[in-house]
Formats: C-alpha cells, structure tokens, sequence
C-alpha cells in the first residue's frame, strides 16, 4: 500500500466489535435453517441450495460462531455451536467422520476451539475422533504428506497438510502428547518441502492431482498462504526455534504482494464455491501472526481496510456480504462468501486498539 494518509486507519474498539457483532447477528437472519440446524448454504434461500451439503463450510460456520462466543462469552453462541454439529452429523450419515481429510481438520480445530473456549470435554472428545481418522491420510506417495482425501490417496495438497499441523501442534499444547509434536513437525516438513518455492515462500496448492506427479503452480490462493502461515505460528509457538515463524512472516509478505491492490491495499475476488471461504482463512491467520510480531503493521492495516470496505460499501441492507469485499452483493449469496466476511470482521474486531496513522 503506497498512499499516504493522515487520517486513522482504525475504526474505534467499540465500533469494531459492533461490526462484528451485527454481522453475527446477519448470519443468523438471513441463513439459520431452523429445521436441519445448519446454515443455509445460499440466501436468499432457495430450494435445493442444501442439496450437496457441504460439511467444510459448517466447520468455518463453527469457527466463526467461536469468534462470537471468545468475544461475547454469550452462551447463545455455544447454543448455536451444538445446533450445527448435530445438524451436520444427521446430515453427514450420523458421524463428524468424512471422506476429505482437509473437511475432517477443519472440523477439528473449531471444535478444539470451543474446548478451549468453553472446557466442554464433549467437544474435545470430538476433535480427538476426527484426529484419529485425519492420522491414517499419511501415506507414501509423492514421499509423504496427507492425502486430500481418503479415495484419492496419491494426491497430496496444502489444503490436506498445513492444518493437520495446526490441529497436531494446537493438541500438543493443550495435551501434551509429544507424538502429535513430531506429527505437526513432519507434516510442515512435507509441506514445506514439497510445496512451497523456495525463493520466496509463496505456498502452491497440490501435486499429483491428475496422477502425473506434477505441482498445480497456476492454482494461487490466499488459502494456501494463510494455513502455511498458521502451521508455522504454532511450531514456534512450541518450539521457539525463529526459522518456522521467518517462514511465516515471508510467505505472509509474499502473498500481500501478490494477492492485495499495491495501492488500495484491498484483497481480490478468488471465486465462487470454495473459494468464498479462502480470504477469510487468509485473514485469520495473518491476525495470529500478528499477535507474534505487532510490529507488522503491513498487516494491521490489511484486515483494517478490507473491514473497513466491506462494512462500508461490500454489504446489502440485509446485512448479506459480496465476494469482493469492495461489492457489488450477488443476487445470491453463498454461505462461503457470508463466513469469509464475518471472519474479517471479527479479525478486525480483535486486532490491538492502538491506531496507526504514519505514512506508508
């Protein structure tokens, strides 16, 4: 970002978390499914937009309702929580198992999440179950890593490695079994090995997908970065050892090079379906790197002018939120792109109070 500005970059505190907290409230308003328990995967709502239930979306709908509840510590948010994890077991045939193991994982850090929100031993029972399953993606194709799903074993992928980290390193801290430290070591190993460039650390997304041993080096998301990030942050965070958080921090430079506008500092539309979800994760986890390092200001102001745009000018008057955060809102919009928002809202809601107005 190379204007320069005076004015402050920050909204207040208060106003930040009002934000936040009316866009939780929107969630619920325009996709709440009374019925099923779950989200609505599209508003408005039509017939048939749940018809391919999509587990992974629910698990960020859990992620998002924990930023709610570490905010507010409303009971009304746990409420919530166990609506949708019931909702999703009917509707995943009885079981928080699944076929993708990067769904799996997802699922697993929310509710981990929500133990270490609330010490609820039924949501660390969970994570534990999901986390036996996600261990049996290990393989020796491509010389290892996590398999993205459990009927396509040799295809390897950050989406599948990099949050397995995170879930193996988050367990190590909170249980302390030193098997799930070297399962959070040996992973990043992989991943970082195998998929992230050396000269720069931009993280790439998969290999051998179409079974030709290749990297998909077309395929750059903000998803992508933002979990490397993460598995990184909680190594060191173990560890100490600085060369996991400088992987960090350098594919975090990388990607806002890459992904945000050089003069608006804004983040692009990636897409449709998945791909709703991917600058929230984005987000999320540049908000952990900068609890390590709140010097980046780089950072700092990212998350404070996406917010700012999307509460400004990429919301309708219902409260439903735009890929681009900057809009115009979709005719329809999808639960993915709705999660992604609030994400950033609730990352901005969380960021130090101090505001930054130097010259860029």
């Amino acid at each position: 970002m190379n204007q320069t500005s005076s004015a402050p970059v920050f909204a207040a505190p208060e106003t930040r978390r009002a934000r936040a907290e009316t866009a939780q409230e929107e969630l619920v308003y325009s996709f709440w499914n009374e019925a099923l328990g779950i989200m609505n995967q599209a508003a408005p709502y039509e017939p048939g937009c749940n018809d391919h239930f999509i587990y992974w979306w629910h698990a960020h709908a859990i992620d998002a309702l924990a930023d709610g509840f570490e905010r507010t510590r409303d009971p009304a948010y746990l409420k919530r929580i166990d609506r949708i994890v019931a909702g999703v077991r009917q509707l995943n045939g009885g079981t928080l198992l699944h076929n993708y193991y990067d769904d799996m994982e997802w699922m697993a850090l929310a509710l981990l999440r929500v133990f270490d929100a609330a010490k609820r031993e039924q949501d660390r029972k969970n994570a534990g179950v999901l986390w036996e399953s996600i261990k049996t993606a290990w393989n020796g194709h491509m010389g290892g890593g996590m398999a993205w799903k459990k009927d396509q074993p040799d295809y390897k992928n950050t989406p599948a490695n990099a949050p397995a980290s995170i879930l193996a390193s988050r367990l190590y801290q909170r249980f302390g079994d030193r098997e799930d430290l070297e399962w959070a070591k040996r992973i990043y190993a992989w991943n970082k090995e195998n998929l992230v460039d050396p000269a720069t650390g931009f993280v790439w997304d998969g290999m051998n997908r179409l079974g030709d041993g290749k990297i998909d080096l077309d395929w750059a998301y903000t998803y992508c970065q933002g979990v490397f990030i993460g598995a990184g942050i909680e190594l060191y965070r173990i560890t100490g050892r600085t060369e996991y958080l400088e992987d960090a921090v350098r594919t975090a430079t990388t990607a806002i090079g890459r992904f945000a506008d050089p003069l608006t500092g804004l983040l692009p539309d990636e897409g449709k379906d998945d791909c709703g979800l991917f600058k929230g994760i984005f987000v999320r986890y540049l908000r952990e790197l900068l609890l390590l390092r709140p010097e980046l200001t780089q950072i700092r102001r990212l998350i404070a002018v996406n917010a700012d745009a999307l509460w400004r000018t990429g919301r309708s008057g219902q409260g439903l939120i735009a890929r681009a955060w900057t809009g115009p809102v979709e005719p329809q919009v999808q639960l993915c792109a709705q999660l992604s928002g609030l994400m950033l809202l609730e990352m901005d809601a969380a960021l130090p109070c101090t505001e930054v107005t130097e010259k860029q």
